[in-house]
């Protein structure tokens, strides 16, 4: 049972450091995909992830040298780590279920406000050092220079996505005429600036594109992480009882006794001297 019961722990250790590389990796696509560089979920993940993983290696190495109580301490770390994933998710769906775009009419795009939000989010994304941050993360994507060569017509049937639609240009509805100048138009309009630096990345409708774009990203990855945490659920059931059958055995056989050391029955220790007594009459 002990040696069953090290060998289950080996298979433990291995699933949960297989399991880290998507929860890494999903973490790594969502920054890297996003052109927003907006690391508000994304960085939780990879935290999570790099600590699954090196406890998970920790475990995969130490299995041959296993013992109760340091299965015990590796199934805690890992009920914290659940909850914390748990916790992630959770507050990841909380925080995203908000949002979504207002379609433009005569147009293939959506336009997103930043009112449209939840609070969490707008106060994360209107902070000056996160979006300046942000800010130079989409210049240096140069998202907006695909949009350079368009022509109206091109604004008319084109797709943007949630950057390009809240960044790149001002409201539909803003109004740049002599007639317009009286008019009370949405603050955006008025932030807009037709330099390659400025466009409308001071807007809110930018600051709304992003969320958008992060909303978007965490939604894919919501069917990774919630089949990454059922894995680890499952991992850590499988656990307990590894960790069940070592006390087990530690119990029926201590002090490293197996079966083979164990004390004998009586009746086989007398059939073990009768045979012994026999053999020194027939010698």
């Amino acid at each position: 049972m002990h040696r069953f019961s090290n060998t289950v722990i080996g298979v433990l250790n291995l699933l949960t450091l297989l399991a880290s590389i998507p929860i890494i990796g999903a973490g790594l696509w969502m920054a890297r995909s996003s052109t927003t560089c907006a690391n508000f979920l994304q960085t939780p993940l990879l935290v999570i992830g790099f600590i699954v993983l090196v406890i998970s290696l920790a475990g995969f190495i130490g299995a041959c040298f296993h013992v109760a109580c340091a299965l015990w301490l590796y199934l805690v770390i890992m009920l914290f780590l659940i909850i914390a994933l748990l916790g992630l998710t959770i507050f990841g769906f909380g925080v995203t279920s908000q949002g979504g775009g207002v379609e433009v009419a005569g147009r293939n795009y959506y336009e997103y406000r930043l009112m449209d939000y939840s609070p969490w989010l707008k106060k994360r994304i209107q902070n000056p050092r996160y979006w300046n941050t942000i800010r130079n993360c989409i210049l240096g994507s140069k998202t907006c220079d695909k949009l350079a060569s368009w022509t109206p017509l091109d604004y008319m049937q084109g797709d943007l996505t949630p950057i390009q639609s809240g960044c790149c240009k001002p409201p539909t509805a803003c109004k740049y005429n002599m007639d317009s100048v009286m008019m009370t138009q949405d603050s955006d309009c008025y932030k807009w600036n037709n330099a390659p630096t400025l466009l409308c990345y001071e807007c809110d409708s930018c600051k709304a594109g992003v969320l958008e774009d992060m909303r978007r990203n965490w939604h894919k990855l919501s069917v990774l992480t919630v089949t990454m945490l059922i894995l680890l659920i499952g991992i850590y059931c499988i656990g307990c009882c590894a960790f069940r059958n070592a006390r087990r055995a530690e119990t029926d056989y201590p002090y490293g006794e197996n079966r083979m050391t164990k004390v004998r029955p009586r009746w086989d220790y007398h059939w073990w001297r009768w045979l012994h007594d026999r053999k020194e009459q027939l010698y």
